[in-house]
């Protein structure tokens, strides 16, 4: 019984490893993140509470594109898993499940992705708190006894719309296409992974026609979240380091997204997309 516990400790590693990661900050919000007694919280907002997918201690699939997976770190800090084929396609259908979505397989990470600095909005961490208080077996805990009860303060408890539908999200402007990974070793032998894990002999290695629906999609999205969100990215990378952040698209290139996002506004259907995910106002 031990050893099988110890297997499964790693059951998500390689789903988590392959995720876009960021760590989110409630330092600007009077309120802070409270826990539960189910501290490592999975949400998609196409799983509703009480829905087949979080009936009892179910919740939804981690494999699911559009699952979130979440654990405060401390009163202002949370760490957030995202399935990197969501954040380049948000617009396919939320329980679709990820490419390559094996479990207890190697797979690579690279920490200069991570997204830091977010600084999230009194509103933002009152939404999170209401998915873990929904998503707690029995027991939740908070510093503050107000903080327990975020829903006195919501205009709405459907998750679909907290964050207009992008709570969760890291900022789509930092995701690039591709992402594969080539190791050397000193013994002249290599290795190889694609963004979702795959090896060079698994036939699903190179998907070309996955990757040209992910980076169209991918232009949409960003134009959408800049028009949305402005100039200033929500969140940062370090590739050099702190100082060399870059923290802002420059004017032209923001423009140039607006301008696109008024072109994609005018798909059959996209604004009626748009207004399902916005919150009451």
């Amino acid at each position: 019984m031990l050893l099988d516990l110890q297997e499964l400790q790693n059951l998500f590693c390689a789903i988590w490893t392959e995720c876009a990661w960021q760590i989110a900050d409630a330092s600007e919000s009077g309120t802070k993140f409270i826990i539960s007694d189910n501290p490592v919280v999975s949400c998609n907002r196409e799983c509703q509470p009480n829905s087949q997918w979080c009936r009892g201690v179910e919740s939804p699939d981690v494999r699911y594109v559009a699952t979130h997976t979440y654990f405060p770190l401390n009163p202002n800090k949370i760490l957030i898993f995202t399935n990197l084929s969501w954040v380049r396609d948000p617009f396919q259908k939320p329980r679709t499940v990820r490419p390559n979505p094996g479990f207890f397989r190697n797979a690579m990470f690279k920490f200069t992705d991570i997204q830091v600095e977010r600084m999230l909005t009194e509103e933002e961490v009152r939404e999170i708190n209401y998915i873990t208080k929904m998503s707690a077996h029995r027991y939740i805990a908070a510093a503050e006894k107000e903080w327990l009860y975020p829903e006195e303060h919501l205009s709405s408890t459907t998750w679909r719309t907290f964050g207009d539908g992008y709570l969760l999200m890291p900022d789509p402007r930092h995701v690039h296409g591709g992402g594969e990974i080539i190791i050397g070793y000193k013994d002249g032998h290599s290795e190889r992974f694609s963004e979702y894990g795959h090896r060079p002999w698994d036939s699903d290695f190179k998907n070309k026609r996955r990757e040209k629906r992910e980076w169209d999609a991918m232009q949409k999205f960003k134009a959408e979240w800049a028009a949305t969100y402005g100039p200033e990215y929500r969140g940062v990378i370090y590739n050099m380091g702190p100082k060399d952040a870059r923290r802002a698209m420059s004017d032209d290139y923001y423009l140039d997204e607006c301008e696109r996002d008024k072109e994609y506004l005018k798909a059959a259907g996209e604004l009626n997309r748009r207004k399902k995910l916005q919150r009451r106002r």
